[in-house]
């Protein structure tokens, strides 16, 4: 079966600081998400997830590879046909706040997808946004507010009724909880999952957080400086990592977590993030690895499974003992 998302060694490069010097962000991605699921992407600040992001919804265009919707290359399409194929794939954004007008109502700006496209009359237009409030817990009261008159979490709910209202597919989440207290973060997940069952969407959840990733996700791809590092069942990477960029995120997890966890012995990285300039040769993490030998300065480590549905780009990474593929518990409130 064709899945609903194909990113083929993708590569997105934006201009650097010096004359002719380029940023590659993304350097050779890939991947395949299956209708239905919820794959997350995990890493720090500046490992190029969220550009992955935006190349899936068609914000960004790469340089180099392809990313394909149900086969297809939307970035091969005439303008128009572009614009009608992107309701299909939406994204809803880190900041809240940013992501709404100000000028706007709540109502207006959940609304304005579908005036944009012309469906429907205009009160049509107006029920099928006020029941989109509706079903993410925001009452009719509300619609007529502006941005600055609503609390954080029912800012980001009103994103996520104008990413539904088109009627999409897929739907990259980016950073989606970030912004939120952790008081509210496990409610918004949960709606998250609800709506996912509700209108049968699948999701490319991005975060830092692998807590938040690894509980909403079935797998679990993680980032290092444009890389993937590792791919494999949320459930197995949370309880066996096998690179050792994800060994040491998992140890940096503040308490509490899981007893298994706990016991591990604490990785301590070293050495500063090289500059994206003038990346490392050889394994781009090399230089902050516990485990480097010379050879990681040399030679490029292979993409290779190393057990069924578990990937991994180490010269020493071993095979997993046990790649079980549960989930983790939701995290505490």
């Amino acid at each position: 079966m064709t899945p609903i998302l194909a990113v083929e060694t993708l590569e997105v490069a934006f201009p650097g600081g010096r004359r002719n010097q380029v940023v590659k962000a993304v350097d050779g991605v890939s991947f395949a998400v299956a209708q239905g699921e919820t794959f997350g992407v995990i890493g720090e600040s500046g490992s190029g997830k969220s550009t992955v992001g935006r190349c899936v919804v068609c914000l960004t265009a790469p340089t180099g590879g392809k990313v394909l919707h149900e086969g297809q290359d939307p970035f091969a399409l005439p303008r128009e046909a572009l614009r009608r194929h992107r309701r299909g794939f939406q994204i809803i954004f880190q900041d809240p706040n940013a992501a709404l007008d100000p000028r706007m109502t709540i109502l207006e700006s959940v609304r304005e997808p579908l005036d944009v496209a012309r469906i429907g009359t205009a009160a049509e237009r107006r029920d099928r946004a006020l029941a989109m409030l509706d079903r993410v817990a925001l009452s009719a009261g509300l619609a007529s507010r502006y941005p600055h008159e609503i609390s954080g979490g029912q800012k980001q709910r009103a994103n996520i009724a104008r990413a539904l209202v088109p009627g999409p597919k897929l739907i990259v989440c980016d950073e989606v909880v970030a912004a939120l207290d952790v008081s509210i973060q496990a409610d918004m997940l949960n709606l998250f999952a609800d709506l996912q069952r509700e209108f049968r969407l699948t999701y490319l959840f991005i975060s830092h957080d692998l807590r938040v990733v690894a509980h909403v996700s079935d797998r679990v791809a993680v980032m290092y400086f444009g890389k993937l590092v590792e791919l494999g069942p949320a459930g197995a990477v949370m309880a066996e990592p096998l690179h050792p960029y994800t060994q040491a995120l998992l140890s940096a997890e503040p308490e509490p977590v899981p007893a298994r966890l706990r016991n591990r012995q604490r990785v301590i990285l070293k050495g500063e993030i090289p500059s994206a300039l003038s990346p490392p040769g050889g394994c781009r993490f090399h230089t902050r690895c516990p485990i480097a030998q010379p050879e990681c300065a040399r030679i490029e480590p292979a993409w290779r499974e190393v057990a069924p549905a578990r990937y991994v780009a180490c010269h020493f990474a071993g095979t997993p003992a046990s790649p079980a593929a549960t989930r983790p518990a939701v995290p505490a409130a």
